[in-house]
């Protein structure tokens, strides 16, 4: 069984995705990155270069090329969710765990980055209140859920494994 960590961007699902994969042993997927690595290109490139459609294609085909592994930890893109062939595919062998923030957390742990294409704009903080308010059902597509506010990752790592349906699996 494979642990799938979902969630907006910032909500910590890269970092805590890596440490639940050192604390179990098990190989660690970042799709981000591996569409990073396919293209050459970073995520905020991809957008500029090819748009959001194309990216979402390229990542539906990471998505469905790593969920065929087992025993292993995927850490997905905020929008990921949004399509549903995704969340198909990820859940015939996976444990979907969703983390969420508020949007003051995070834009407090954004604010400082450049590499968020969806972000690049004049007001951040309206842009992800609209982003998680029209994401928001997309977002409810899990098995698990955790809230990351004031948590650090090894802290949220140390949620989802004290969890009795995660321990159970494991």
């Amino acid at each position: 069984m494979n642990l799938v960590v979902t969630g907006f961007m910032g909500t910590g699902k890269s970092k805590t995705g890596k440490i639940l994969s050192e604390k179990l042993k098990m190989n660690f997927f970042d799709t981000d990155s591996l569409i990073e690595k396919k293209l050459g290109l970073s995520i905020s490139d991809i957008f500029k270069k090819f748009g959001e459609f194309y990216f979402r294609q390229i990542e539906t085909g990471i998505i469905k090329e790593v969920s065929e592994k087992d025993f292993v930890i995927i850490s997905c893109g905020g929008g990921a969710v949004l399509n549903i062939a995704n969340i198909t595919v990820l859940r015939k062998k996976g444990i979907i765990i969703n983390l969420y923030a508020s949007a003051e957390i995070i834009y407090e742990r954004l604010k400082s980055e450049n590499n968020r294409p969806l972000l690049k704009c004049k007001d951040p903080l309206s842009e992800i209140k609209k982003l998680l308010t029209v994401r928001k059902d997309a977002y409810k597509n899990y098995d698990i859920s955790f809230n990351t506010d004031g948590l650090t990752a090894s802290e949220v790592a140390d949620k989802i494994l004290s969890e009795n349906s995660i321990r159970k699996i494991l």
